[in-house]
């Protein structure tokens, strides 16, 4: 459907990522305005270089687990005269981001409090934050929608073998978070409802990223679709979720799993 954010301020965290950047390109394409967040460095420049000619583009560092950036962030965005009417809590640290940072990866017993909790913060404090200012600066003020992103694993137990022998693992602190945000999401849909504002969870499913073929062939065992999905997949229903024609919804758990949740 063409244009169908036409009219809509999206704000978006963790936007360079592979689904961030993905909701990005694809709500400029509908005709929103898009404003963008990220941790500095190469992703947010690489955002920056390719939309940054864009009008209806505008990009804010900012680190959710930073009070102060989550406190600031929307008087920013005010002050520049952008009024974002939809919001997307997508900043996540994933256990690949962790040992992406030169750690090696953590059987649980070997999981420390510092990177459990680094993950708690971004995950989920940092998503409370954002919505927490939300309330402050724009629920009431206008009709708004927050769209808090889960995952697969937010109220699925992870598939342990599938991950024997690979470079990476499915991190506890990752899907205990997850479960959280939908938490958050069922209790700000009651509390905002007077206010004219809607809450939804969406709970991607594995998406693909370079992964190896024996990665692949696992996951799809565990999906009735038989295969990992595409970034522009789980951006479809995120469209629908961030648009007009989602008003109705509030406090919804929307799964795009390829049918992984219902087996």
């Amino acid at each position: 459907m063409a244009d169908q954010l036409k009219g809509r301020t999206v704000f978006i965290t963790g936007s360079g990522g592979v689904l961030g950047s993905t909701y990005v390109r694809r709500m400029l394409d509908e005709g929103a305005r898009v404003i963008a967040s990220d941790l500095k460095g190469h992703r947010a420049d690489a955002l920056i270089e390719k939309h940054g000619a864009n009008e209806n583009f505008r990009f804010y560092d900012l680190d959710v687990g930073d009070e102060d950036g989550c406190t600031e962030i929307f008087q920013r965005i005010l002050k520049d005269g952008w009024e974002p009417n939809v919001v997307l809590n997508n900043a996540a640290i994933t256990g690949e981001l962790l040992m992406g940072a030169g750690k090696p990866f953590p059987d649980f017993a070997d999981t420390s409090v510092e990177d459990f909790e680094r993950t708690l913060r971004t995950n989920l404090t940092g998503a409370f934050m954002i919505a927490r200012q939300m309330d402050r600066d724009i629920v009431g003020k206008w009709p708004c929608t927050l769209v808090n992103v889960a995952s697969m694993y937010a109220l699925n137990g992870a598939h342990h073998p599938i991950y024997d022998g690979m470079p990476f693992k499915n991190f506890s602190a990752y899907g205990v978070t997850k479960a959280g945000i939908h938490g958050l999401t069922v209790w700000l849909a009651g509390y905002w409802a007077p206010r004219k504002a809607t809450v939804n969870t969406i709970a991607p499913g594995a998406v693909f990223n370079n992964h190896s073929e024996e990665f692949q062939k696992r996951v799809g065992e565990l999906i009735m679709a038989g295969r990992m999905c595409e970034p522009d997949e789980i951006a479809d229903v995120m469209l629908f979720l961030a648009s007009p024609q989602s008003g109705y919804m509030t406090g919804q758990l929307v799964n795009v799993d390829g049918g992984f949740s219902a087996w």
